[in-house]
């Protein structure tokens, strides 16, 4: 089976290289190779000292959280191995120091095993201070139920850093041993955490996993080394469903497998939550879980303390996690005053993202976008198309042929632009037929329709393509207008006035001019053929200028920015221009 594409030297090198490049990233800390232990170089002793660790490729988790303000050490394993316990005993001597360490895992037994060996052997070679010494396990993962997870508990997923985080402030703040534990604890036992799997992961160097979620499946609760979740979806869900499902499994009250955190769901509950990207997803779509999340979280009534995003804990593929901390004590809020306080105190860490310490601002309906006066198209002279419901009849044709020609225009567009074109043409076409639908458009008064239309490539299209449709459509408008000399039907001496004056101030906005393998190209041959040889004809020449694109040089537009030879050696047309002949052929 052929191998995942990776950037890397040698697998066998990938962790002691990147944690080389953390170092460099952060020059606070100092790095022992061989043991593959990062630390902070200059570490005050009178304080507090926490350490963390376990297999590697879940970064920033371990080592991007070592700094000021939060962790003293990480031990790195290999990738999704945990470290041995030299390599653990090896960290805990490089933070010894008068007030005790603390260490922290998530709950893997290897971690669990390794860390707990070297803690015990410290502190059977150091008696003196074996009460220096403090272990805690944190698991917050939801999906395992306490059924399944009998005595071994929940796994260690990415709520875990709230507790580096809480912890390490606390120790920075001077606190002792036993107050640094605690608060760590304490905040452990209130993290829930759910996982969702768009793809298993896959360890660089080795072969992909033999099993794979398919194009229309998600996992919820997929482990972070490949575990099983608890079950699989398809087709995808939008947020508006998933996100509510996510958050049952952390905050029910009725599912006995899962009630690991004490939500009351009366208005009263409180949480921090945390959107973590688990890797690979781009930031537009953790914003969008974000707002999900928030929005649901206001729905149940239940308040948001503060809201963290970005990646914290990471495994290979695209795939998000959520995470409740509920920082409320059962008979106090003073608690939670002082468990923000330090989850808002400065870290001096690159794993740790800028968070604004304070709660979002309350969600509020939008307010309804404001209505177009049609005060001044009322003095002017209706022009309407001789048979106005053919004219919607095209109008739809055409949109049809639009979403029907997408994926054939995406695919071009991948070759030739930035892979938008067909995606933007179909918004366009979609926001159209729901003109047409509302009664935006209608055939009757030609100038409001090509306005409308006007204002949905505006609208809908966006981007270069949406600018040009819209400054031409706009100017097709004024046109008719200009042109209309009192007529009330429009004929195709007028449409083509119209036209004509259309495509003269487009050229004011952009220097294309044919050939330039752009849509300018067909759209400029429809409208000088259209006055002298009719439409059909203008049609045709739009096609061949379509076409002809494949064998023209790009002077503008973004396939001015791809090889040329690229292009000639693909035949691929203009995106844009064959969504024009499109368009033209289907009216």
């Amino acid at each position: 089976m052929a191998l995942q594409k990776h950037l890397l030297n040698d697998p066998d090198t990938l962790v002691v290289d990147s944690l080389t490049g953390l170092c460099a990233v952060n020059n606070q800390l100092s790095f022992d190779p061989p043991n593959k232990v990062v630390y902070k170089s200059k570490l005050d002793r009178s304080k507090v000292a926490l350490i963390c660790g376990g297999g590697s490729g879940h970064e920033p988790s371990h080592a991007g959280f070592v700094g000021e303000g939060m962790l003293s050490a990480a031990v790195c394993g290999n990738v999704f191995a945990s470290p041995n316990s030299s390599q653990v005993r090896r960290g805990i001597d490089l933070v010894e120091n008068d007030a005790g360490t603390l260490i922290l895992v998530k709950n893997y037994t290897g971690d669990i095993l390794n860390f707990g060996l070297a803690a015990e052997q410290y502190a059977a070679e150091h008696a003196e201070k074996s009460n220096k010494v403090k272990f805690l396990v944190v698991g917050d993962d939801v999906a395992v139920g306490k059924t399944q997870g009998g005595i071994v508990g929940r796994r260690g997923l990415a709520g875990v850093v709230l507790v580096y985080k809480i912890a390490g402030a606390l120790a920075a703040q001077g606190g002792t041993l036993d107050e640094v534990y605690s608060v760590a604890e304490w905040t452990a036992g209130r993290i829930g955490t759910i996982g969702v799997g768009l793809e298993h992961c896959h360890v660089p160097g080795t072969a992909p996993p033999s099993s794979h979620l398919s194009p229309t499946e998600i996992e919820i609760g997929l482990g972070i080394h490949n575990e099983a979740g608890n079950k699989r979806l398809t087709p995808v869900p939008p947020l508006t469903e998933l996100i509510p499902l996510l958050i049952d499994y952390i905050a029910s009250t009725t599912d006995a497998e899962r009630g690991f955190l004490p939500f009351k769901n009366d208005g009263s509950d409180e949480v921090v939550l945390l959107v973590n990207n688990l890797g690979g997803m781009s930031e537009l779509e953790i914003g969008g879980i974000v707002r999900a999340a928030r929005d649901e979280l206001h729905k149940r009534q239940i308040g948001v303390r503060r809201v963290l995003a970005g990646t914290r804990v990471s495994i290979c593929p695209a795939s998000p996690s959520l995470s409740f901390f509920s920082p409320r004590a059962d008979d106090s809020t003073a608690n939670a005053v002082k468990l923000l306080a330090l989850l808002d105190a400065p870290a001096q860490t690159p794993g740790w993202k800028w968070n604004s310490a304070a709660p979002p601002i309350t969600p509020t309906p939008l307010a309804p976008a404001a209505t177009a006066s049609t005060t001044s198209r009322s003095s002017a002279a209706r022009i309407a198309a001789p048979q106005p419901a053919e004219f919607l009849a095209a109008m739809q044709r055409a949109c049809a042929a639009i979403a029907a020609a997408e994926p054939e225009i995406t695919r071009m567009d991948t070759i030739a632009g930035d892979g938008d074109c067909g995606l933007t043409l179909k918004a366009g076409a979609q926001g159209v037929e729901k003109a047409i639908k509302a009664g935006g458009i209608t055939g009757t008064d030609l100038a409001a329709d090509v306005v409308a239309v006007a204002k949905v490539a505006e609208n809908e299209m966006g981007g270069t393509s949406g600018a040009l449709y819209s400054i031409f459509f706009s100017a097709l408008a004024q046109g008719l207008q200009s042109s209309a000399n009192g007529a009330t039907t429009v004929t195709p001496e007028l449409w083509g006035s119209a036209l004509s004056e259309a495509l003269t101030k487009l050229y004011t906005y952009t220097r294309a001019r044919p050939p330039s393998r752009t849509l300018v190209d067909p759209l400029a041959a429809f409208v000088e053929a259209f006055s002298s040889a009719g439409f059909a004809a203008a049609v045709k020449a739009a096609a061949a200028a379509a076409e002809h694109t494949k064998d023209v040089d790009a002077k503008a537009g973004r396939s001015a920015y791809v090889d040329t030879a690229v292009l000639r050696g693909e035949k691929v047309p203009d995106p844009g221009a064959w969504g024009v002949k499109t368009i033209l052929e289907a009216l």
